[in-house]
């Protein structure tokens, strides 16, 4: 998909926003919520009744006569987005959907399928308009090797849309000789932990062909309420019989000629997929996280509305 089509598809998601905002404050807002207090909101004259635990002491001997402090619940949340564009998130196997028996996908022309990349920035972008919808604070981070650019949690649509404009410069890759290899899972989420300071929801949109950020995301997710999305490629698991086929690895540049016409080829191809899926659903679990798997041929609005009812619905 080029960048023209990918900007059209996203000026169209703050109208499907609007319906997906209420799921969302129905639904993952409460767990945020839930545990996190009451927001100082003023001081009025202690009257008769009044739990003794909420005297303000100092205001009281300031002025002599009896205060106590008035809370109300905090009802706004802060949203950080955390979008992985390293060069396996551009790659996939969107242009093989067009040899595939019953996609009706054309192998010239596939405005249906998009790379990993443009479905996790679609999915973001769609969190961050309807989150804005709200009356939420928004902010983001783009990784690769490390934190390439920050939109710091502001409120409004500037910011939502100065993050679709930076995250949609990332949408051509860098070519793998400028790169050193994979994306840093764990340097974006051990900065989401040193910026935020109170109990925020973080949303990773990845897929997570990166190691060692378990215990980050651990540690991040006693703090925080956090979601992964894990950003998945239906072919990786079945894949179809199309004779030799070249893939080129997107960090290194490494070429592989894949015999798909061999059975056990694309049973062991399959299998190696279905493991790291697994085992990303187990760290998941491990960690307290929220996850998602979203693939690049599923509609992104419909997904994401399905998974915050369920949370609504759950709690979780």
């Amino acid at each position: 998909m080029d960048t023209r089509e990918l900007l059209n598809r996203i000026t169209k998601l703050p109208i499907i926003a609007d319906s997906l905002a209420d799921d969302m404050l129905a639904g993952n807002f409460r767990s945020v919520f839930k545990g996190q207090g009451m927001e100082f909101d003023e001081a009025r004259h202690y009257q008769w009744g009044d739990d003794a635990r909420a005297i303000d002491w100092n205001a009281s001997a300031r002025l002599g006569t009896p205060f106590v402090k008035m809370f109300r619940e905090e009802r706004e949340l802060t949203i950080l987005l955390l979008l992985d564009t390293s060069a396996s998130m551009h790659s996939g196997t969107a242009k093989l959907w067009g040899m595939v028996p019953g996609t009706n996908v054309s192998s010239t022309n596939m405005p249906g399928i998009v790379s990993p990349f443009e479905q996790a920035l679609i999915a973001a972008a769609l969190i961050a308009f309807s989150a804005e919808r709200s009356g939420q604070r928004v902010g983001a981070f783009l990784f690769d090797r490390e934190i390439d650019r920050v939109f710091p949690p502001r409120k409004g649509r500037r910011n939502v849309l100065a993050f679709v404009s930076g995250a949609l410069q990332r949408h051509k890759p860098v070519p793998h000789a400028q790169r050193s290899d994979g994306s840093n899972l764990r340097a974006a989420i051990a900065g989401a932990g040193r910026m935020l300071k109170r109990r925020s929801m973080v949303i990773l949109l990845s897929d997570f062909f990166s190691i060692g950020w378990e215990q980050e995301l651990g540690d991040l997710s006693n703090r925080h309420d956090v979601i992964a999305i894990r950003v998945s490629d239906p072919l990786d698991e079945l894949l179809p019989e199309l004779g030799l086929v070249s893939f080129v690895d997107p960090e290194t540049g490494l070429q592989l000629a894949a015999p798909t016409s061999s059975e056990t080829f694309r049973e062991t191809w399959s299998q190696w997929h279905k493991d790291r899926a697994d085992l990303w659903l187990k760290l998941c679990r491990r960690a307290g996280v929220a996850h998602l798997d979203l693939p690049i041929n599923a509609d992104a609005a419909a997904t994401l509305t399905q998974f915050w009812r369920q949370r609504g619905k759950y709690g979780d």
